[in-house]
Order: structure tokens, then C-alpha cells, then sequence
């Protein structure tokens, strides 16, 4: 009887008192890619890979179509995609084309619906020209790098990228004289840039003998979607407006705060999106301060608009430019020309909008019921006892004697008192006979007596 009690408390203790397990599903966790791959894309997959880590998927899969994109924010997902601990399978659905293939390629396996295609990765500039070969032999390493990592033929993966890399006679039978090469799903089975031909997904899975799963489709959180509706150009533009707008009314009206307030807001709102997505770097956030730092400069400290103020629109109207495209140190080259051309637009609709509002909005915004609520309207009028004056008596007509040096400002003496004045611009040294001409506020305004 001993022996029995003691038994079961073994197998109690060597189990922590529970019975059989079940095993869990595998999680699969599926994203898709079905846009330019640009910043944002970046942006997309990192955020995905994370919650893929967070949720413990199992597999990753690529829902892919893409004409392409960016070639560094390629790179980007590409190492993302390499360096993920689980098994990441691409299903390319329908296309997977230039920095598309790239990241096809950094996947475990790849799978291909009926009539899709992978390659033609030459780099080309904004005005859709081959770029220069630097930028090619750069991609063209990569590809071979991400090719042979895979266990696949990095011949065809560079051949991809140059249409002049000369291939064997078997290689050759998928290239056509001149262009690149773009394999469709049949040749990308037969030269093992692909697993095989899919419709779905769930075939994927079938496939690998996976069943019984847990199937996760990322969706975008709320905030990621928010965030993508101030990247629109025609929203920073509006946004650009209230930026200047705010600044020129709070210099209007200091102390209002309102509208130093709204600027404030859509500054934050202008350049948060962009540094989020990887278009705002640090040097060009600092560029569009040093602008505003010398606009501020011109205003409030050297009189006039001189060499700083037109420096200081220079750098803030470039640094709102530069912000809104994913150049590299002033290098247009990958940039498209219709988004320079769009950030372009949207920067002058926001300073000329501005400048509208300063022109015809002003005045009536200054006297709107909505404004005089955030303002001090009252009046301290003279015939109600108020005055500016600061003399007990009229001293317009008196004369005197300069006591200091006059350049133009310094101290007068008049009837044994002291007073402050200011010339109309003379020198006059001290002693010299002088007379009031105007008087107004604290100061006094004289000139030299010729006798």
C-alpha cells in the first residue's frame, strides 16, 4: 500500500499535477505587400515583423505584388527579412518586380500564383532611365548576395540587374537579346526561384503539412493610419499655412498664444509622419530650424530684410521640400520626379496660402468676434483721464543744455532737471545749447541751438 501511495506521487510531481497537454496550432502570420516600397513600406514591415514576435508566429508569410521601389528602403526589408528568426515563405501575387524581387528573394521559399512574375531589378532614376552604374553594381550585389544565401542561382539573380552579363546557353533561353531577365512561375520552378504554383495561401500551408492553424492577418493599427493621413501632400501644404500663419499672427498680436499655439501643432504634425516613415532626417530637421532661426533673427533683432531673411526663407522653404522626399545628401537621382514635383507644389500652396491669408484674412480675423475673445479690447482713451504724457508741464519750446552726448539719444538739462531725449538723427556734444521740439511718452525730442 506504501509502495502505491509513493508511486502516484511520483507520477504526480514528475507531471506538476496535470494530464496530457495538447499541443498548440501553429500560428501563421500573414502580411501583405501590395504597394511601392518606399519609406512607408519600410515602415510597414517593421512594424509587422514586430507584432509577429510579439503574437510568437510560427511562419511568416508575404502576401507580395509590387512594380517596386526604393532601393534603399528595399535593402532595408531585405535585411529584416534575412536576419527573422522563423521561416519567412513570399507569395508572389502577381508581381514581384525590381526592388520587389530583392525582397522575394530574402525569403525561405517563394511561391507563385498562375501568371505571375519576378525580376527585372535594374535601378532606374526618377525620370524612369537606368540609373547610374553605380547604383547598378550595388544592386547587382545584392541580389547575388540574397540569391546565394537562399541556395539559388545567383547568375540569373544579377542577370535580373544587367542585361549585358553574359550567361550560358541554358540561362540564355529566358533572356531576350537586350533586356533583363523576368522569370514567370513555370521558370521560376524550373531554375529554383520558386517552390511551386499556388492560388492561395492555404496551398502554401498544405504544401509545407501544415494544418490545424492559427491564421493572423496584420492589419494596420489606427494610429499607423492617422499618421499616413498627414504624409498626404495636400494636407502638409494646409499644414505649412497654419506653420507660417501662426507665427505671422502671433507677431501681430503678442501674447495671444492662439496662434502661436495652432503654428506649434502643425509643426508637430508636419514633421513627426515624416521622421516616423524615414523621410525627415536629423540634418534636414535642423536645416528647417536654422531657417526659422534666422527669419526670427531678421525680425526681432537686424531691421530691415537683408542677406539673413532671404537665407532664412531659402532654408525653410528647401528644408520643408527635402523633408517630404526621400533623397540622400541632395541626391535626386531615385527620387521620382512627380513626388519632388508634388512636395514642391505643396510647399508654395503653403507659403503662398499663407501670404493670401496675411493679405486679405487678416484684417477681418483680427476684428472677428472669435479673435476679440482671445484679445484685450478696451481702450484707455484721453478724454476718460488717460495720458501717455509723463512731464508735469509743457516743455515743447523750453531750452537747455545737452548733459551727456547726444548720438542721437542721451540726457538733456532743462530748469535744473534732467530729462531723456533723442536728436533727429545729429551729434551733439555735451553742453551744447538745445531746444524741445517734441515731446511724447518718457522721452523728449531736441535740437541744437545755432546762435
Amino acid at each position: 500500500m506504501i509502495r502505491f501511495f509513493s508511486l502516484l506521487g511520483f507520477l504526480l510531481v514528475g507531471s506538476g499535477g496535470k494530464g496530457p497537454t495538447t499541443p498548440a496550432k501553429p500560428r501563421i502570420f500573414v502580411m501583405e505587400l501590395r504597394a511601392e516600397i518606399d519609406p512607408r513600406a519600410e515602415r510597414y514591415v517593421k512594424l509587422a515583423l514586430d507584432e509577429a514576435s510579439v503574437r510568437q508566429a510560427d511562419y511568416v508569410i508575404v502576401d507580395m505584388d509590387t512594380y517596386g521601389g526604393a532601393l534603399d528602403n528595399a535593402d532595408t526589408i531585405r535585411k529584416r527579412v534575412l536576419e527573422y528568426p522563423k521561416p519567412v515563405f513570399v507569395f508572389v501575387n502577381k508581381n514581384a518586380a525590381s526592388a520587389g524581387a530583392l525582397i522575394a528573394l530574402a525569403g525561405d521559399r517563394i511561391y507563385m500564383a498562375p501568371g505571375a512574375s519576378i525580376g527585372a531589378a535594374t535601378v532606374v532614376t526618377g525620370t524612369g532611365q537606368a540609373a547610374p552604374d553605380k547604383y547598378q553594381s550595388y544592386m547587382r550585389s545584392m541580389m547575388r548576395a540574397t540569391a546565394q544565401a537562399g541556395g539559388r542561382n545567383p547568375a540569373i539573380a544579377e542577370a535580373m540587374v544587367d542585361e549585358d552579363l553574359p550567361l550560358d546557353s541554358t540561362l540564355r533561353t529566358i533572356r531576350r537579346e537586350g533586356q533583363v531577365i523576368t522569370l514567370t512561375t513555370a521558370e521560376a520552378i524550373r531554375f529554383g526561384y520558386c517552390e511551386g504554383q499556388v492560388n492561395s495561401i492555404g496551398e502554401i500551408l498544405t504544401r509545407n503539412r501544415i494544418n490545424d492553424y492559427e491564421l493572423i492577418r496584420y492589419r494596420v493599427p489606427a494610429v499607423e493610419s492617422v499618421i499616413g493621413f498627414f504624409l498626404n501632400p495636400f494636407v502638409s501644404g494646409l499644414l505649412i499655412l497654419l506653420i507660417i500663419g501662426g507665427l505671422y499672427f502671433e507677431l501681430q498680436t503678442p501674447g495671444a498664444v492662439f496662434p502661436i499655439l495652432i503654428s506649434g501643432v502643425a509643426l508637430v504634425l508636419y514633421l513627426v509622419p515624416y521622421y516616423l516613415h524615414g523621410l525627415a532626417e536629423n540634418w534636414e530637421v535642423l536645416v528647417f530650424l536654422a531657417g526659422v532661426g534666422l527669419l526670427a533673427t531678421e525680425i526681432f533683432v537686424i531691421p530691415g530684410f537683408g542677406v539673413a531673411g532671404i537665407a532664412g526663407l531659402v532654408l525653410t522653404f528647401g528644408a520643408l521640400v527635402l523633408l517630404m522626399v526621400n533623397n540622400h545628401a541632395f541626391d535626386f537621382s531615385l527620387v521620382d520626379t512627380s513626388r519632388l514635383f508634388n512636395a514642391s507644389l505643396a510647399t508654395l500652396v503653403g507659403f503662398f496660402g499663407a501670404i493670401g491669408l496675411f493679405l486679405f484674412g487678416g484684417s477681418r480675423l483680427l476684428q472677428s468676434r472669435a479673435f476679440r475673445r482671445l484679445t484685450l479690447q478696451t481702450e484707455q482713451r484721453s478724454d476718460e483721464g488717460f495720458s501717455t504724457n509723463f512731464f508735469p508741464e509743457r516743455l515743447v519750446g523750453q531750452r537747455g543744455t545737452s548733459y551727456t552726448v547726444l548720438r542721437p539719444s542721451g540726457k538733456v538739462l532743462i530748469h535744473d532737471r534732467v530729462y531723456d531725449a533723442a536728436t533727429r538723427g545729429d551729434y551733439i556734444e555735451p553742453g551744447t545749447p538745445v531746444e524741445v521740439t517734441a515731446q511724447e511718452g518718457s522721452a523728449l525730442t531736441v535740437r541744437r541751438v545755432i546762435t
